[in-house]
């Protein structure tokens, strides 16, 4: 009995001394994976980026190895594949799957999921970063304080009309078009290029392509029909929607003729943004619309490597009417940007990554791409190739004003001659948009009368409904729920 006792003392001991020796499970678990380096994961889902894209891989491997030499930062990127498709739609489906990445890119539908506390207010963490404070725009900020949940660092870019500068130089309407860009001087430039069909053999087919509907194309002539803001201020003082306006009645009578008169695709209603560009670069469409900056570049270098330096891209004015510019910059939220899951375990290296993008270091892999393909140094300045301009595109910031760490070449610019305009005309018509984020209460109806709205047009615009029919629109917009959004705006627009 008492060596049975003396027995169990000496066990309790023994367990009492192991518990005191050995280290708490997480603490274990942590210095175990600082012991063997072992690397975060982090889930990412881009638009442009996925396995398929032979470029994505070598990309995010170059930001590992910049994050672990220049921040100490050891992270595994995990691209996630979406299906072909609308990538608004197939990431909403992916979200609502339960599968979040911890970074997420969108271009819509992201509302709906802020809604559900899904993504992360990104203010606070912007506050304590180390560079993307110094590189947010006022507009960004704006955006941000409205809605804190997308970040995307980028030079204003409005989608801009471009075409070839062979066919440009051709037509005797384009030095009209260029001094005096009015509506009637748009559409002669347009007519001319579909009669004189400058690239032979029936080409172009039709001046103008789009990817869907008029979105793009209201870019270029809204603002000459008076389209200046979302809601116009009438002659008593109280606001409308623009699109239930006169002026967008004269502007659906414009795109009408254009279709009629075989200048407009008459498949734009089809197409996506690939198939626009493909018409583009085999000569199907003479202009199209594209975002300002990078992607006039990367259509621009296409188009040379296509069809020779001579083809190299003019930049077309906005329409000029009784306003002018390439629309009204909207500043109650990010259109499209990147987002912080707020289920991620790794909320703050995701935000350590977005904030290296934007550090020196971060630029250069993201501005520039990959030494000796897009880029070479020479008598230490970087030298930019074709494939830079044909191909490269930065993921994720883009300051406004850069200063790189190698100086760049001048006989190589960041940007072509068209791109920098089109950043600089953007500037030049900068207007604040009077928009505002629509309550959840009317989110529904909202939609819904959008929808109304598009359907609408496309059918007037193809000539399935006469422009007569525009007051009968009016009065479904006002019946579906327009009347009360109307009243909220003139309440929220005193």
């Amino acid at each position: 009995m008492k060596k049975s006792f003396l027995l169990l003392i000496s066990l309790f001991m023994v367990l009492g001394l192991l518990a005191a020796c050995s280290p708490d499970k997480e603490d274990t678990k942590q210095d175990n994976k600082d012991n063997d380096g072992e690397a975060t994961t982090i889930q990412i889902v881009m638009k442009d980026d996925n396995s398929s894209n032979p470029v994505s891989e070598p990309y995010f491997d170059a930001i590992e190895k910049g994050l672990l030499e220049d921040e100490n930062i050891k992270v595994n990127f995990e691209l996630v594949d979406l299906p072909q498709g609308n990538y608004a739609e197939k990431l909403n489906l992916l979200l609502y799957s339960g599968e979040i990445p911890d970074m997420i890119y969108f271009q819509g539908g992201d509302q709906a999921i802020a809604e559900q506390g899904l993504l992360e207010d990104l203010r606070p963490y912007i506050e304590d970063s180390k560079y993307l404070k110094d590189i947010i725009q006022p507009y960004n900020e704006q955006r941000l304080e409205n809605y804190p949940y997308l970040l995307w660092v980028k030079p204003l870019a409005p989608k801009v009309p471009v075409i070839r500068g062979d066919w440009f130089n051709q037509m005797e309407t384009s030095a009209a078009l260029m001094e005096n860009p009015t509506v009637d001087n748009y559409y002669a430039f347009f007519k001319e290029l579909v009669e004189k069909q400058p690239g032979g053999n029936g080409k172009p087919a039709y001046a103008l392509t789009v990817a869907g509907d008029i979105a793009e194309i209201d870019f270029t002539f809204d603002m000459a029909f008076g389209i200046n803001q979302t809601w116009l201020k009438k002659d008593d003082g109280t606001y409308e929607y623009a699109r239930v306006s006169q002026q967008q009645k004269e502007k659906l009578e414009f795109y009408h003729k254009l279709y009629a008169d075989g200048l407009l695709d008459p498949q734009f209603l089809t197409k996506q943004w690939d198939t626009k560009e493909k018409a583009f670069y085999d000569s199907e469409a003479a202009v199209i619309p594209g975002t300002a900056g990078k992607v006039i570049d990367i259509y621009d270098g296409k188009m040379v490597q296509v069809n020779g330096d001579d083809a190299s891209l003019v930049l077309l004015p906005p329409a000029k009417g009784e306003f002018q510019g390439y629309g009204a910059t909207d500043v109650t939220k990010e259109s499209r940007g990147i987002a912080i899951s707020s289920q991620s375990e790794n909320k703050e290296l995701v935000f350590k990554i977005l904030d290296y993008m934007a550090s020196p270091q971060g630029q250069m892999i993201d501005r520039f791409g990959f030494e000796g393909e897009h880029y070479n140094i020479v008598d230490g300045n970087i030298e930019l190739t074709d494939k830079y301009y044909s191909e490269w595109f930065a993921r994720f910031w883009e300051p406004v004003e850069f200063t790189s760490p190698t100086p760049v070449s001048e006989k190589t610019p960041l940007l072509g001659e068209s791109a920098s305009k089109s950043l600089e005309d953007a500037q030049e018509f900068y207007a604040e948009d009077n928009s505002f984020i629509i309550p959840e209460e009317y989110v529904a109806n909202w939609d819904a009368m959008q929808n109304l709205y598009k359907e609408f047009t496309t059918d007037v615009i193809t000539g399935k409904r006469p422009i007569s029919d525009f007051d009968a629109f009016v009065e479904d917009w006002y019946s579906a729920g327009g009347e009360q959004i109307t009243e909220y705006a003139n309440e929220t627009l005193k």
